[in-house]
């Protein structure tokens, strides 16, 4: 699933030859996982203002209201001056004056949706619960030590659940807890300041590499100019099960949690 880095890369690949383009057609493919909430001729004219994230939306502000893009389990994004004609998997096109938006989503739980605003009841349905983003200023110690202080549950389940801080998805957890030197299933409320200290540079840490590194790419994400990603390449202790940890030689082990992968080492982080 496209997390947080591979949404930023995305943005980042076409945000700056998007805007101010204006908008010549939306044609829309088989449904996805929410309705486009406006007819498609409702977007024809408008003008693209810019592209910003919030989690792992893509939001594209518009003359008059904004696109909530959302890349699902499996999508991505292309834009190009011209592409060939929609194929099998490619379910949204935006059709602008600098080049075509495509959602190419197989699985189809991705989502193309208008709001009128980012105060709108949709948009505030979507983002209205989600966490701090762990790049901004508003990333502090303290708000996750409140954040995590406040649930008993593994805190490799609450990173998961964004409710506390978004983006930090299956593979990027795994990574920041080794780095924190904390298993993974750990509750949240018993980590005492020293590794949550660690944890909160590790979440930054880890987050801000997977975007210098375009992202991982474990199928088929590449951003919306067709790169991959290559974070997958560095990774720790992801995928690595009965492979020798590379801090200190024992066998990375993995795990289950909510029908999710864990891998960890029993001999860097603690219990």
């Amino acid at each position: 699933m496209p997390e947080l880095p591979e949404v930023e890369v995305t943005r980042r690949s076409f945000a700056s030859e998007i805007t101010g383009a204006q908008i010549m057609a939306a044609v829309p493919g088989k449904p996805l996982r929410w309705p486009l909430g406006c007819s498609p001729a409702h977007l024809v004219g408008q003008r693209v203002r810019g592209v910003r994230r919030r989690g792992k939306y893509l939001l594209v502000d518009l003359s008059a209201g904004l696109l909530l893009v959302h890349l699902g389990m499996s999508g991505s994004l292309r834009f190009a001056p011209g592409l060939p004609p929609a194929g099998r998997h490619d379910h949204f096109d935006l059709v602008t004056s600098q080049g075509v938006l495509r959602l190419n989503d197989p699985r189809r739980f991705g989502a193309v949706v208008f709001a009128e605003s980012e105060d709108a009841a949709v948009a505030q349905k979507l983002l209205g619960g989600l966490g701090l983003e762990p790049l901004s200023d508003a990333f502090t110690f303290e708000a996750l030590r409140a954040g995590l202080r406040a649930s008993r549950a593994p805190v490799k389940q609450v990173l998961l659940g964004g409710k506390v801080v978004v983006g930090v998805g299956n593979i990027y957890a795994s990574e920041v807890l080794f780095l924190a030197g904390i298993r993974p299933t750990v509750a949240a409320a018993a980590i005492g300041d020293v590794r949550m200290r660690r944890l909160h540079q590790a979440i930054r840490d880890v987050l801000a590499l997977a975007v210098e590194e375009g992202g991982s790419t474990l199928r088929n994400f590449s951003s919306a100019s067709g790169n991959p990603g290559h974070f997958q390449l560095a990774a720790r202790v992801y995928g690595r099960a009965g492979e020798p940890c590379l801090a200190c030689g024992g066998a990375i082990h993995g795990l289950k949690q909510g029908q999710r992968s864990s891998f960890f080492c029993p001999r860097c982080q603690r219990p």
